[in-house]
């Protein structure tokens, strides 16, 4: 299946950098708990990742404290921490990363023509900075990468010029970030190529690439300044990230693999443990797969067309250039129901990725037992939604929503009573609306007043039938703060509720933390 002229010991080694908390993060309504930033690097860390980029510890306590939690729990994978131009953040991400058994400071500065006339700076000012802070992170850390915001829009003398100087101040690694999507494969291999050739001591670090997606170009992008000479790709689990996304760590990883006849590079990847990594993102962001998305979409390997159906029957190469165990995604015989006991949902949640402790499988068993009492037969994707679905009202959760009934007509409006328990207090309130959901949000306001924005709702059918779960995902903006709420069930009106009441609780956790300037 997979080709290679060169031997997998003698091909060139390509560094995975996953920026999934940092970049991934700043998605509008990708907000991270700490203990789920905490879960995602060790799950980054296990399946090979290179470098962890962490956060941007001058970003808030929030940030400092997650960086440096993950810095100190690291095993195998470098840790880094994001800093602009200046001392006081290449401090603070010194403090953050320093616990770290390989830590690494990322600064950066705009370098273009755009972000010079914001910073105020002219070339020999920007120069000159670039220069002392690069010598800074240098002094307090033995890896540093520097990268010259918005690259690919720098003129190629003033970046050639600028690139020498991190290398001489004492950076490792050089990144070339195409900030905001601009850029296509062949010039994204010739600014690499133009840079190792015309900077002096260009071929003693390793040069990097960071791409966005907002022209649907990102992994080509990064694939295409690999095979001129970049040793680094910045990525994103499920390119999640600003705008567009960025590049998905899955699919660079995978094209390297299977087309490794033309692109005989390695990585260090466990791509068996894409898919398990893949959902837990999805989950905690908010931001669901798309069908059919590569490697990880819903629809990645699945095949509807007669022709297709039969050619896979036959033979899996006839139409799958991938095997679906390659990325972690396994076939069992196992029928989950009602009668299954917990051996049977433990071993099925291990074929799925999910490893539980027994605590956790108690809790998980309940739930299923739950829901098997509603569905019949219990699909893959219907566990996946359970493992995600983290709504079950925590006894730290603010509001939790204990008892709702809707009442719907062809006659407007429907109407909603609704028992809500907010801090020690429980509140019955009958509201109506424009429909069920719209009624049982309003009865939900009515008992929790708030200014919080719905920016959007989305509902996403777990399975097929009517007696389906729905996922629900709620993103709702106040004073510039973000958050997503998402929650499962069978019923739709009351995945909504729960969604809506997850995000509440989120924004309450966020009010209650001092809030930076936007970075």
């Amino acid at each position: 299946m997979t080709k290679s002229a060169i031997p997998a010991s003698e091909q060139d080694r390509v560094i995975i950098f996953d920026t999934t908390l940092r970049d991934g993060e700043q998605s509008p309504g990708a907000t991270m708990s700490h203990n789920e930033k905490l879960e995602i690097a060790s799950m980054l860390d296990e399946m090979g990742v290179d470098v962890i980029e962490a956060g941007f510890p001058i970003a808030s306590e929030g940030d400092f404290a997650a960086v440096s939690e993950i810095a100190k729990n690291s095993v195998n994978s470098v840790i880094c921490g994001l800093s602009r131009a200046n001392y006081g953040d290449i401090d603070r991400a010194w403090e953050a990363v320093k616990h770290a058994a390989q830590p690494r400071i990322h600064t950066f500065i705009g370098t273009s023509p755009l972000h010079r006339d914001i910073t105020k700076l002219d070339q020999e000012e920007m120069a000159v900075k670039i220069e002392q802070t690069v010598s800074h992170a240098r002094n307090l850390c033995a890896d540093v990468q520097w990268s010259p915001m918005d690259a690919t829009r720098t003129e190629h003398d003033y970046l050639c010029r600028v690139v020498e100087i991190a290398i001489k101040a004492g950076a490792t690694t050089i990144n070339i970030p195409d900030t905001v999507g601009y850029t296509a494969p062949r010039e994204s291999a010739e600014l690499i190529r133009m840079l190792l050739e015309r900077v002096p001591g260009a071929d003693e670090i390793v040069f990097a690439t960071h791409c966005h997606n907002d022209l649907g170009m990102a992994t080509a992008n990064a694939l295409a300044a690999v095979e001129a000479g970049a040793r680094q790709i910045e990525s994103t689990i499920n390119g999640l990230g600003e705008r567009a996304g960025n590049t998905a760590l899955e699919e660079v990883v995978m094209a390297m693999r299977v087309r490794n006849d033309i692109m005989p590079y390695r990585t260090g990847i466990d791509t068996t443990k894409i898919m398990g990594i893949s959902r837990k993102v999805a989950a905690v962001s908010g931001f669901a797969v798309q069908y059919n998305k590569a490697i990880v979409g819903k629809n990645a390997f699945a095949h509807e067309s007669g022709i297709h159906q039969d050619g896979v029957l036959k033979n899996a190469e006839t139409f799958e250039i991938m095997r679906p165990e390659d990325i972690g995604l396994t076939e069992t015989n196992l029928v989950m129901g009602k009668h299954s006991g917990r051996a049977a949902l433990r071993s099925k949640l291990e074929d799925l990725g999910y490893e539980l402790g027994d605590n956790q499988l108690k809790d998980v068993f309940v739930r299923f037992k739950e829901l098997a009492d509603r569905k019949k037969e219990i699909y893959d994707e219907d566990l996946i939604a359970l493992m995600s679905d983290n709504t079950t009202g925590a006894a730290n959760d603010h509001i939790q929503v204990k008892f709702l009934r809707v009442i719907c007509g062809t006659e407007a409006p429907q109407s909603a009573d609704l028992t809500l328990v907010v801090g020690e207090d429980t509140h019955q309130v009958t509201a109506t609306g424009d429909g069920p959901v719209d009624a049982t949000f309003n009865a939900i306001k009515q008992v929790f007043p708030h200014e919080a924005k719905l920016a959007l709702y989305q509902v996403h059918a777990v399975t097929e039938g009517t007696d389906a779960q729905a996922t629900v995902s709620v993103r709702m903006e106040e004073d510039g703060k973000i958050v997503t709420g998402q929650s499962s069930d069978t019923d739709t009106v009351v995945a909504s509720a729960k969604a809506y009441v997850n995000a509440l609780n989120k924004l309450i956790v966020r009010r209650e933390k001092s809030a930076p300037a936007a970075l």
